[in-house]
């Protein structure tokens, strides 16, 4: 019996990125970046952690570990996979990011070209200019147990959202 192959494409009629967002942290701070150096920044003046899409043949921990080099100067080892954040037609794209907690790593900060890198307090982020949806996936960060987290959008709105937690 032989084994068939033939290319094939699979369309669903819309866009899907793929992405990861890690969070680095050190003695109760977290390293987050202000993007405001990118032209065109789906960010532009909020502060985020680190992270971009997936490259052709990457495993999440690689594009996390690769993102976060490039972005901040940092070599992040064991990055923990956190949480799934589903961002369903944000300005017409879905976008799958993977959340990692990183808390080793070596090397110095760099002067970044997406933003400006700052330490900041964990009890404090939520009050810097982030993102809608970070209200309610960020605190889940201080908490044991993988999250998945769903946010419904229509443009650049959140219609709905649901989060599970899992132990």
């Amino acid at each position: 019996m032989g084994f068939c192959s033939f290319p094939f494409t699979v369309h669903f009629g819309f866009s899907m990125k793929l992405a990861t967002l890690c969070y680095v942290r050190k003695d109760n701070k977290t390293l987050m970046i202000h993007r405001v150096k990118k032209q065109n920044d789906l960010h532009e003046g909020k502060y985020n952690g680190l992270g971009g899409k997936l490259e052709a043949g990457e495993s999440p921990e690689d594009c996390v570990k690769r993102e976060v080099l490039e972005e901040s100067g940092l070599k992040i080892k064991n990055p923990h996979l956190w949480g799934l954040l589903t961002f369903a037609n944000f300005k017409g794209e879905d976008w799958y990011v993977f959340v990692f907690i990183a808390k080793e790593f070596s090397g110095e900060l760099i002067d970044s070209n997406e933003g400006n890198l700052h330490w900041i307090d964990n009890d404090k982020i939520l009050l810097l200019p982030l993102n809608e949806d970070d209200q309610y996936f960020v605190p889940l960060l201080e908490e044991k147990g993988f999250f998945s987290a769903k946010f419904i959008y229509e443009g650049n709105k959140i219609l709905s959202y649901e989060i599970f937690k899992y132990k």
